[in-house]
């Protein structure tokens, strides 16, 4: 069974932010300040008091910004870049990371969200599952129009994805952490932009792929009113 020390973490940082530059204009949404610290920096805190040991951060719009911020270590972690010079998609990035993986099932974050969940955990329940090729956190919404639904089924496997909609109701959404193995990476297009969201975890969906539910709370922070939102969220969190 791998460990949370023996996983390698790849963060996926490399968003335009176009949502949020009328308050955010001239960084990178990771580095967007909550509480006078960078976003990304609550991530890594989490990442790193589960035990894991090395993070490949995937960045592209302002990259260097990120890399003055963080440079090669942050705690006990050390940070690697990967950096795409073009729009690559989350999935494009992802496979760019590629010579950078050596762990043969890779946790794979979002860097503009957060939920409190045990990665360790997880970690641990992904490799008590059998033939499973990749895992989804999911967490539950009172209102999942920004986002969609996920549905699964009584065995944790993700069955189908449904469109963002314009009316309110309650569903399990993606949470934007995920396990897969290497070998699925490197089967990711090349030669195009490519989405995990939109494209890589529908084609799986009734395959191999499980969800592992959490209740934890979540923030997103790729609107303006979701970033003002993560100033309580983490002052509740540290309180």
């Amino acid at each position: 069974m791998q460990s949370t020390s023996e996983t390698q973490v790849v963060i996926l940082a490399g968003g335009l932010g176009t949502r949020l530059k009328p308050v955010i204009p001239d960084k990178p949404k990771v580095l967007a300040e909550v509480l006078n610290r960078p976003f990304l920096t609550y991530i890594l805190d989490q990442v790193s008091s589960a035990g894991f040991r090395e993070v490949v951060l995937c960045t592209g719009f302002k990259a260097e910004h990120i890399k003055k911020k963080l440079g090669q270590t942050y705690s006990s972690l050390r940070i690697l870049h990967s950096i795409e010079e073009q729009p690559l998609g989350t999935g494009g990035a992802l496979r760019l990371a590629l010579p950078y993986l050596w762990s043969d099932v890779v946790l794979v974050m979002n860097g503009d969200s957060y939920i409190d969940v045990d990665l360790g955990a997880y970690v641990d329940w992904f490799f008590r599952k059998s033939n499973s090729d990749a895992a989804i956190v999911l967490t539950k919404l009172p209102d999942t129009t920004r986002f969609g639904n996920v549905v699964i089924d009584q065995d944790e496997h993700t069955i189908a994805f449904s469109e963002k909609t314009t009316s309110e109701n309650t569903g399990w959404i993606n949470a934007g952490i995920y396990l897969m193995k290497k070998s699925l990476i490197a089967a990711i297009p090349t030669d195009r932009i490519y989405s995990l969201e939109r494209e890589f975890f529908p084609s799986l969906a009734g395959k191999k792929l499980l969800g592992f539910r959490v209740e934890g709370r979540f923030i997103d922070i790729g609107t303006p009113a979701s970033y003002a939102g993560a100033q309580e969220f983490f002052a509740l969190k540290s309180s």
